[in-house]
């Protein structure tokens, strides 16, 4: 947005003004007080803590929450909405990070589910309904076959046909929560200009995110929640990205991710020549390297490089016949043929879908704390020995600061960082000394990040290794100390820490990556 543009904006009388919003449940106040403005024309980023009350106001705005203290206002006009159908109808649209499709519909079936086309208001007109949908898609500039089922789409691609259900509801106003989380850079490039594009149409953009550099790059206007309160609220271009972490954590985070001071150990895991082929595709090849003692050792690429196909091949997710290579633990040439050796072996696996592999999400912290070291608690009569179990998992909580009403709450129940760290204590109580860690910040706000990362520097100086899998490359640079780099299955370098240069690691990266334009590429 131009200078010029956002004077006018600032003009104007806002799409949208929520007045003096509060929201209660049960022993708890989610929201306090919040006012929150929203302009036609205008992406304005809602950031805060997982908690600080973002998903609540917008299910007020959207109308899932019915009651609350305070006003909405449309375009100065009081408004309140009964349930959902009635925000839409109203021009307000939510586009929830878990998407909200029928994966067996077709494209244009989902575009127009509620909404269907009809002739003499019985028989539905499919006709109408594809051309429809084909503007829709040409509107978006995507090449999209509206009669594909959605399950046969990229995560890319749902995203976007989301947009266009709510394009075909005539929305002014679009929730966006966490639209990237699941989106490879050039999928993420494209739906940025997509949102540029309903901006120029005057559309009011609303843009949840955990990834900072992401509002950066595409808001106007970022407002932060606290513990249920707004906290600030300012121009993206008036406020640096430190000041807008200290606002979100209501403390100063000097090192985002702090680096533990650790002298090393001898190697305690070595892989060399590992290959994995999955049908006629070479996924991983001649894959060598090693990680010591207290060592955090980061793979790096961009996605489709392999690196979470390393880390499943380490913990021996794949049939042997489709795996090549050799690899040691403590200078002991092993195979793994299962996760349940690779466990058995030390070596534990948090993958990138935590809620979907990791965690049982209807069992108890305890349950799933303990899941991977149950015969530790078996006693004599292979019987779980409750109290042995209580006490061990009460004291890992402790330990790592696992925010949780009690050890018997639901995993489901707690936030996505502590969820993590359940993670984390499973491991811990199953004497793992090798961790492979797949995406472990996806998905939870800085200041948990901060604390995951803590905790792994903490663990690192109690001599345990980690083999760490992450998108963001400043979470690498800061917390590794040393960095392999991945490109088409292949590795195409090593830096140890001094050498840490982002540009000439992406370079790596991308060393075998063919060119291309990324326009309809979703």
């Amino acid at each position: 947005m131009t200078q010029q543009q956002a004077d006018l904006v600032k003009e104007k009388q806002p799409i949208l003004k929520m007045q003096a919003i509060t929201k209660r449940f049960p022993g708890v106040v989610a929201l306090n007080d919040v006012t929150f403005e929203a302009y036609a024309g205008e992406v304005h980023g809602l950031v805060g803590e997982n908690g600080a009350g973002k998903s609540t106001l917008m299910n007020i705005i959207s109308g899932v929450y019915t009651h609350f203290e305070g006003e909405v206002l449309l375009n100065g006009v009081p408004v309140s909405f009964h349930n959902t159908r009635a925000a839409q109808e109203a021009g307000i649209a939510m586009i929830h990070q878990e998407l909200n499709l029928v994966p067996e519909l077709t494209v244009y079936e989902n575009i127009f589910l509620g909404q269907e086309h009809k002739r003499a208001r019985i028989i539905l007109d499919r006709r109408s309904m594809r051309r429809a949908a084909q503007q829709l898609m040409a509107e978006l500039g995507l090449d999209i076959n509206t009669d594909r089922p959605v399950d046969r789409l990229r995560v890319g691609q749902r995203q976007l046909v989301e947009i266009a259900k709510a394009l075909n509801l005539n929305s002014r106003i679009i929730i966006m929560d966490e639209p990237t989380s699941a989106l490879s850079d050039a999928e993420v490039e494209y739906l940025f200009q997509v949102i540029r594009d309903l901006r120029q149409r005057g559309v009011a953009i609303i843009y949840i995110s955990h990834r900072l550099d992401e509002v950066f790059a595409i808001a106007d206007r970022i407002t932060v929640l606290r513990d249920g309160k707004v906290v600030g609220s300012s121009p993206a271009r008036d406020i640096t990205r430190l000041q807008l972490i200290n606002l979100m954590v209501g403390r100063d985070l000097e090192t985002q991710y702090p680096k533990a001071q650790v002298e090393l150990g001898d190697t305690i895991l070595k892989v060399e020549d590992l290959c994995y082929k999955l049908g006629r595709k070479q996924v991983l090849r001649n894959v060598s390297l090693e990680v010591r003692q207290g060592e955090i050792v980061g793979l790096a690429g961009l996605m489709g490089a392999g690196r979470t196909e390393l880390l499943e091949s380490i913990f021996g997710v794949f049939p042997q016949n489709a795996i090549s290579g050799r690899m040691w633990l403590n200078n002991r040439e092993i195979k793994i043929g299962s996760p349940k050796e690779a466990i058995l072996n030390g070596i534990g696996l948090i993958a990138e879908d935590r809620k979907g592999q990791s965690l049982v999400l209807e069992r108890t912290v305890t349950e799933n704390a303990t899941l991977a070291a149950l015969r530790r608690f078996m006693s004599y009569l292979g019987v779980i020995d409750e109290r042995v179990e209580r006490q061990a998992v009460s004291q890992v909580v402790r330990d790592l600061n696992i925010r949780t009403p009690s050890i018997h709450s639901l995993v489901g129940n707690l936030s996505g960082g502590n969820q993590q760290k359940v993670v984390i204590a499973r491991f811990l109580l199953a004497h793992i000394k090798v961790l492979l860690l797949d995406e472990p910040t996806r998905g939870i706000d800085v200041g948990a990040k901060a604390e995951v990362y803590h905790l792994v520097g903490e663990l690192a100086q109690q001599g345990a290794a980690f083999l760490l899998v992450s998108s963001e490359l400043p979470e690498l640079l800061a917390v590794c100390d040393r960095i392999y780099v991945l490109c088409e299955g292949r590795v195409t370098g090593e830096f140890d820490r001094p050498s840490f240069d982002q540009a000439i690691i992406m370079e790596a990266a991308t060393q075998f990556v063919e060119k291309v334009s990324t326009n309809n590429s979703l």
